[in-house]
């Protein structure tokens, strides 16, 4: 009696040619296609319905595998099943699983690229993804963020907490906003791992626990003027940025990217553009009478947009320049920013200027957000005030004894 399966064999499909359908059984088919292609066909009729379900290309599919793939269609038809409908289902369900299956790698890029317009420069961006790059990639790039647990973000923070302390916690910070990012764009679920409050902070000690703050060097107030007599010797560029800088309470960079078109020296005016600024805001800063003939001063000479140019052509003077200044007046217990603090002290100590007065020459952020939300003005007036005692502080007369400069104290 003929077999009603497995007609076919390995020999009689590698020489079929001729274009038609040859059965193997069981639902079972070879088709030969007109330009000599080979692949399977499972024939079936279900509720009076006549379809047919590809198997693969013979190249790809043996005949036992073929074999194999009908017997399944055959158990799903038995058992009310519709065998393309079935594969089609789990088609859809693979696909739907790789659309939601993200690398931490892709949802950090993600991340970045949903914030980084409201970043305020590009080297905050390269923070992100220098110190993600350095500590979490390590442990976890190519890993399914909806597979990170907790366990991993402790490998990834604990070789660094006790040593590397603030890059420790904002690699934390930053890994936690983007599982928290995933977590919103449906790529995983649950609690986030990198989470501190009731979380890591039982796991981790806290930041005061294992390292001190660093505060920039300050020069104590009282050494200011004879500093200032110091610095005017140096006569050169840089010092008048640090002069300048000095005078003005700026940061560094607030000082070494000012452009002409920031200043109005009729009205003794910069103002700050809130791009440039780390807050975020537009400053307003008074010019004392001295700062506003520094800047005089260097009008006259003015080489492009920068009041302070640099080496190259459209490119700011280096943040270093400032600093060497330093350095090359044997000032080692100083830094640049902490002339920041030295104002701070000094009209904290030596003035009655109220305290949000000195904080808005600082330009430092109203932490009270109820105060925030009420403070319109930013206090110019007073300002400027203050700005020209200060920088007729730094100019108080001076003698010289010996090899110090020493503050000369005058009736009043």
């Amino acid at each position: 009696m003929a077999r009603s399966i497995q007609k076919l064999s390995a020999l009689s499909v590698s020489r079929c040619k001729k274009t038609g359908l040859y059965g193997d059984g069981g639902g079972l088919w070879l088709q030969v296609t007109p330009a000599g292609g080979k692949s399977w066909l499972f024939r079936f009729t279900q509720q009076g319905k006549a379809q047919a379900m590809g198997l693969g290309a013979v190249h790809t599919v043996s005949l036992a595998e073929a074999r194999e793939k009908a017997l399944q269609c055959r158990k799903q038809l038995q058992e009310g099943s519709n065998p393309l409908l079935e594969r089609k289902a789990q088609r859809q369900q693979a696909a739907l699983a790789k659309s939601t299956h993200k690398s931490f790698a892709e949802c950090a890029e993600g991340y970045i690229a949903a914030h980084r317009d409201g970043w305020r420069n590009a080297k905050h961006l390269q923070q992100w993804e220098n110190s993600l790059k350095a500590y979490a990639y390590p442990v976890f790039k190519n890993l399914s963020v909806a597979d990170i647990d907790t366990g991993q973000v402790m490998q990834c923070l604990e070789p660094i907490w006790a040593t590397k302390t603030e890059t420790a916690s904002r690699v934390r910070g930053r890994v936690e906003s983007v599982l928290d990012w995933a977590t919103v764009r449906g790529y995983r679920k649950g609690e986030n791992p990198a989470r501190w409050k009731g979380h890591l902070d039982q796991l981790l000690p806290t930041r005061s626990k294992v390292a001190k703050v660093k505060h920039h060097h300050a020069l104590p107030y009282g050494q200011m003027s004879g500093f200032m007599v110091q610095l005017k010797e140096v006569d050169s560029v840089p010092a008048l940025a640090l002069e300048l800088t000095i005078l003005t309470a700026t940061r560094t960079n607030e000082t070494l990217k000012a452009k002409w078109d920031e200043f109005d020296l009729k009205q003794q005016l910069w103002i700050i553009p809130a791009s440039r600024m780390k807050a975020g805001a537009e400053h307003r800063v008074p010019l004392s009478e001295r700062a506003t003939s520094i800047l005089k001063q260097l009008s006259k000479q003015q080489l492009g947009d920068y009041v302070f140019p640099g080496k190259r052509y459209g490119k700011p003077m280096s943040n270093m320049a400032m600093l060497m200044t330093l350095r090359r007046m044997n000032i080692a217990d100083a830094t640049v920013h902490g002339f920041r603090s030295s104002f701070r002290d000094w009209a904290s100590e030596m003035t009655n200027y109220p305290r949000e007065v000195v904080e808005m020459a600082l330009a430092h952020t109203i932490e009270n957000k109820v105060e925030a939300a009420y403070r319109r003005g930013d206090l110019f007036e007073k300002r400027r005030k203050l700005m020209e005692q200060w920088s007729r502080y730094c100019a108080m007369p001076v003698a010289v004894q010996g090899d110090k400069v020493v503050r000369m104290h005058t009736a009043t």
